[in-house]
């Protein structure tokens, strides 16, 4: 895992850096998330909402809304395709998106439609890195010391 102004930004992801949102493999699914920085910014989350299972979603529509006290705003998916699952456990604790924002805290999984067209504008590896520290140093973005995992 890289640390990058504070924020870690894993390698093995492919990331949306604008909307700091990011994907992972997992066999013929697609685990997305919110990255450490957008959980650093949200600051204390207090309500996920993700759409239901079975919604078919075109790439950068929102898979859900995350509310935090300083912001609300949708989650856009970095693939299209089918939710097939849901993070339940955000339901009732909102703050494993602050706490572990690439593990526990994981929004949907997705069944892609087109993995290999959708992920070619993803950031990923140490090119994703430096791409996101390029991101963040040109928005002046540093996160704190409490970030996830």
């Amino acid at each position: 895992m890289s640390a990058v102004r504070g924020c870690d930004i894993p390698e093995d992801l492919y990331y949306l850096i604008d909307k700091h949102v990011w994907a992972r493999r997992e066999g013929d699914l697609v685990v997305v998330g919110l990255t450490d920085v957008a959980q650093n910014m949200a600051r204390s989350i207090i309500s996920v909402t993700v759409k239901k299972t079975g919604k078919k979603l075109a790439k950068g529509k929102s898979v859900g809304t995350v509310e935090s006290s300083k912001w609300v705003g949708p989650v856009p998916v970095p693939v299209a395709g089918e939710i097939v699952e849901t993070n339940d456990a955000l339901k009732s604790d909102p703050t494993l998106l602050n706490r572990s924002p690439y593990g526990d805290g994981w929004i949907a999984k997705i069944a892609p439609d087109d993995w290999d067209t959708d992920s070619v504008d993803l950031e990923t590896g140490r090119e994703g890195v430096a791409a996101y520290e390029a991101f963040l140093e040109a928005e002046g973005i540093v996160c704190d010391d409490e970030g996830g995992d």
